[in-house]
């Protein structure tokens, strides 16, 4: 099951996007994270929304939308179906 996260001070500075997860601030190479954002405008950057269960960030401007588990390298397994009889 996937967690919840809490996300603040998203913010752009360079080649880089800036977001603390969790408490911790966190930094990534938008070329590795979204060739899409790296190339937005400041204006297409600014205009977010975060997912209200905090699973991710979305980009209306761009149709942009951006995982935390992804960013965090959390890979979830698929649940396993019960059988019961």
């Amino acid at each position: 099951m996937n967690k919840c996260h809490d996300i603040e001070n998203i913010q752009f500075e360079g080649d880089f996007f800036g977001v603390t997860i969790d408490g911790a601030p966190r930094k990534f190479e938008l070329a590795k994270v979204s060739p899409l954002l790296q190339q937005a405008s400041d204006a297409e950057r600014k205009t977010f929304e975060v997912s209200p269960s905090g699973y991710g960030i979305h980009w209306p401007l761009l149709e942009e939308d951006i995982s935390i588990d992804a960013l965090l390298g959390i890979v979830s397994e698929p649940a396993k179906n019960k059988k019961t009889a």
